[in-house]
């Protein structure tokens, strides 16, 4: 039997890396290469404590370096497949990813992980193929199930998509979260009638239900006139530690830079009171940097705060809606608020716009983006990607009416979504000075 001279310090260093205590991690490592120079292991958890410090270049360096001393060792190629992923370089990634699973067809974690790449580089096709495999394996599983039913549903197989769903629910007749798949597939499908008698029936079980009352409208053919935050909070929680790369470099989303660069245009001195609603992993803060005042970030998502807080940039945090962020924030405390990428998920912003005003100081400008609508006709519109578009009129309107002197407008590609630009605009409401 041969002895694994440095397994406890693996386990030791991988339990520091979760905890973010790199620096401990980085001594523990360092005396598990001192025994054993050349173990790939070393290498490929260095690579990810590089990883998590921030330091790109470094990370796929060890990575790298793993696989070249381990060429045939799956958890490594594994890891440099995923890390890949995570910067959007999805073409090798996907190569490594589909020779993992040949190496190890039977392991559960690298079924996971190829699946997980698969769905950042959205190749959902590969996705499909690979759970596929997984059932075989494992035959009715419920999360392969579930994954699987979403994947056919996003690329417009409803019906295999529903089959999957009705298995489960015959299993799992009054299991919320598969009733609520059954709805969502439903109203994608344009079958808003069957989505009605799930919601009516969902909503007899749960009638506290915000989320279940929220799809009763919409299979009514009504417009909700907010989106409730348990319905996007999980969205950005699972994706916080890779939010940064996906958004700038994949979605190619500059707003942040952008209005930081207005802020400091505006108060070249940095005076000023910050309130960041929507402040996810704190990218208006890194292009701003730290102000000569405070700078408050709100979130819905604890995960997303979490890395907001790396930067050491912003003074508090506060994990609410920005809804009741506003509502409780007293008269005249900011010279600028931001809401970047907000109002997508918000719906009706009159209250927001309206506080925000009473909440900036005299002469202070509240800052925000909206998805664009087809035409100013329709003031809201609830799209097909579940996030709400605003009119250029409408919002003018509400800025104007809650009080602000005046309302620039410029129109922008907020981001992009499989290659198409999302249109929209971003919004400086400036209140009047002394």
């Amino acid at each position: 039997m041969t002895t694994d001279h440095i397994r406890k310090h693996l386990e030791t260093a991988r339990q520091q890396i979760a905890k973010n205590k790199l620096q401990e991690a980085a001594l523990t490592l360092n005396e598990a290469q001192r025994i054993q120079p050349n173990d790939a292991r070393v290498f490929m958890l260095a690579g990810l404590m590089a990883e998590q410090s921030g330091n790109v270049k470094k990370a796929l360096e060890l990575l790298r370096t793993c696989v070249t001393l381990a060429p045939k060792w799956g958890p490594g190629m594994l890891e440099l497949a995923l890390f890949l992923a995570r910067q959007n370089q999805f073409n090798e990634a996907v190569k490594l990813a589909e020779n993992v699973a040949v190496l190890e067809p039977k392991n559960p974690t690298v079924l996971a992980g190829v699946v997980d790449i698969a769905h950042r580089s959205g190749s959902l096709e590969m996705a499909i193929r690979h759970l596929n495999r997984g059932l075989q394996q494992h035959p009715g599983d419920r999360q392969l199930m579930i994954y699987l039913a979403q994947d056919l549903e996003q690329l417009k197989r409803y019906d295999e998509s529903l089959k999957i769903i009705e298995v489960l629910i015959t299993q799992e007749p009054s299991d919320p979260q598969l009733l609520m798949y059954r709805i969502q597939t439903l109203l994608a499908a344009n079958r808003a009638p069957e989505a009605l008698l799930s919601t009516s029936a969902l909503i007899e079980q749960y009638p506290n239900d915000e989320i279940a009352q929220y799809y009763h409208q919409i299979a009514q053919g009504k417009v909700p006139a907010q989106q409730p935050a348990a319905l996007y909070r999980s969205l950005f929680d699972n994706m916080a530690s890779s939010y940064d790369v996906h958004m700038v470099r994949g979605l190619r989303y500059q707003l942040p830079k952008l209005v930081a660069a207005k802020i400091m245009e505006r108060h070249p001195d940095k005076k000023l009171n910050i309130l960041d609603l929507g402040c996810g992993t704190g990218l208006l803060g890194v292009f701003l940097g730290k102000p000569d005042g405070f700078l408050i970030g709100v979130d819905t998502s604890t995960k997303m705060i979490e890395q907001a807080a790396r930067h050491d940039l912003y003074d508090r945090f506060h994990t609410v809606d920005l809804r009741d962020a506003l509502c409780e924030t007293p008269d005249a405390l900011y010279d600028a608020i931001t809401a970047l990428d907000v109002f997508s998920y918000t719906g009706d912003v009159s209250e927001a716009i309206s506080n925000a005003f009473r909440i900036l100081r005299e002469g202070g400008a509240f800052y925000f983006s909206c998805e664009a609508t087809m035409t100013d006709a329709n003031h809201l519109v609830l799209q097909a990607s579940g996030r709400y578009a605003h009119s250029e009129q409408s919002i003018q309107m509400l800025c104007l009416a809650a009080g602000f002197l005046s309302v620039h407008m410029e129109e922008h590609v907020l981001r992009y979504e499989s290659d198409q630009p999302v249109q929209g605009f971003l919004v400086i409401a400036s209140k009047a000075a002394v």
